[in-house]
């Protein structure tokens, strides 16, 4: 599988539209087909180079198949109109909260992963319940890696 973004390219630097600068809108994704047997999709955003430790900025699942891409803006709702649901950030909120980094550049993992079930998490688990939930069910997985520091 291959993950990408219309906003940025691989390693790229993520446009403060995406981020608590601006709008804090979630980037449009896009990936080319899971393999076959997937039954389900999730995806998790998170960064590494947090000060605390991992900083997890969106989780979701149960995303089905037939979706390819997610839009900009996708609303933080508790389950998406196309289906998915969404997890809780490490902001305490569901969906997606944006890069904001205290200072530097940092580093923002987009993992999607194929999926050999579907999860059926309540909206609201955490990335390390839904870590526990994929665990042996993993098909596929696929990154996009993308930066960011403050203008200030």
């Amino acid at each position: 599988m291959k993950l990408e973004s219309d906003a940025f390219s691989a390693n790229g630097t993520i446009p403060s539209k995406y981020t608590c600068d601006r709008q804090d809108f979630s980037p449009p994704l896009k990936w080319d087909a899971p393999p076959t047997g997937t039954q389900s999709l999730a995806l998790i955003v998170d960064d590494p180079d947090a000060p605390m430790g991992t900083f997890v900025h969106w989780v979701l699942y149960d995303l089905p198949t037939e979706i390819t891409n997610l839009p900009e803006a996708v609303p933080n709702d508790a389950t998406l109109a196309s289906g998915g649901t969404q997890g809780k950030n490490d902001f305490g909120k569901l969906g997606y909260g944006g890069p904001c980094p205290p200072s530097g550049t940092h580093r923002y993992f987009f993992k999607l992963y194929a999926l050999d079930r579907y999860l059926e998490l309540a909206s609201g688990a955490t990335k390390e319940q839904l870590e526990a939930a994929m665990n042996g069910h993993i098909l596929a997985a696929a990154e996009l890696i993308g930066r960011y520091s403050r203008q200030r």
